[in-house]
């Protein structure tokens, strides 16, 4: 059996009350915590819960997600809901390690969203096959656009948004028309790691919509409770870190990032003469300017000679 890779990465979030006290005590302890543990990321802390993924050896990782719990502690019992979904990789995912405070976790734009009150129905990965096989139900993907584009269930919706923000929009120009019309049982959603698809739930939810479903833990969970000869998950997942994607065995997949405008690039693209490693790529030739590009081209220039010394 091959060895286990070195970085442990862990995605996780929390819907909880978070007072400001223990805002404020988070911010000011993970940075040091996660300096002293070699561990790099981001962690997003506000009112409503905390949201982040972070990398490194397997008892940093662990040190900092203990935090979360023991900070996250209510009076009555140490937070349970903590979703953590784990992989490992061969190299830190990360460059450098942020804790920040936000107003949201996920931005939705819609402050009166509270997953604390109403959020729908949670569906585990071994009982996704069945519910979206079911043609009475309408599969929505809640994820960005150029994340659906290299990946995504059968038959699921793609609201083509370049942000999440979007979704609320979305769903009054085009969801409620098409409800009307196709009139399904039953709505399932899915994202990443299960943070968008439950916000979003809330949101169907409070604005009267009927049976709404989410899968819990997101397309990671999925990946990695359901075989892959009995998936229906078709292509790579993207996530927000330097793997760029993974595959169904949840390891870095084939894709790589355009670094000029941070979309994901397949082999083909990056092969087309439209693409400048780290100046331009297809997405995005025609949207810099020629000083812009020239700064990239730069930065480019010392990433490799870094690159290079490392080497050394």
């Amino acid at each position: 059996m091959s060895e286990r890779p070195p970085i442990l990465v862990a995605a996780f979030y929390a819907f909880t009350p978070v007072p400001e006290a223990t805002r404020q005590s988070l911010l000011m302890a993970l940075p040091a915590l996660a300096a002293g543990a070699g561990v790099l990321g981001s962690v997003l802390i506000a009112a409503e819960g905390v949201n982040g993924t972070i990398s490194g050896a397997e008892a940093g990782v662990e040190a900092v997600l203990n935090q979360l719990r023991d900070a996250l502690w209510l009076g009555e019992a140490p937070f349970a809901r903590l979703d953590v979904k784990r992989s490992w990789c061969a190299h830190q995912a990360f460059r450098r390690f942020r804790a920040r405070r936000k107003t949201e976790i996920v931005s939705l734009g819609c402050p009166e969203v509270d997953p604390h009150r109403s959020v729908g129905t949670y569906v585990e990965p071994a009982e996704w096959n069945a519910l979206i096989d079911d043609p009475g139900t309408l599969v929505i993907d809640t994820r960005n656009h150029y994340e659906v584009a290299i990946g995504s269930f059968e038959g699921a919706v793609d609201p083509g948004t370049a942000s999440f923000r979007q979704f609320p929009a979305w769903v009054e120009q085009h969801l409620k028309p098409r409800l009307a019309q196709q009139r399904p049982q039953r709505i399932a959603m899915f994202c990443t790691g299960g943070i968008r698809c439950e916000k979003a739930s809330g949101y169907l939810q409070q604005q009267g919509f009927g049976e709404v479903h989410h899968l819990r833990g997101g397309i990671l969970n999925y990946l990695e409770q359901v075989p892959e000869a009995q998936s229906r998950w078709r292509g790579e997942c993207f996530v927000f870190d330097q793997r760029v994607a993974l595959n169904h065995r949840l390891e870095p997949g084939v894709h790589q990032l355009c670094h000029a405008c941070g979309l994901p690039l397949t082999p083909e693209q990056l092969a087309m003469d439209s693409y400048i490693a780290g100046v331009q790529c297809l997405h995005c030739v025609d949207r810099f300017s020629d000083a812009d590009r020239a700064r990239f081209a730069e930065r480019q220039r010392q990433l490799q000679q870094r690159l290079q010394s490392d080497k050394r």
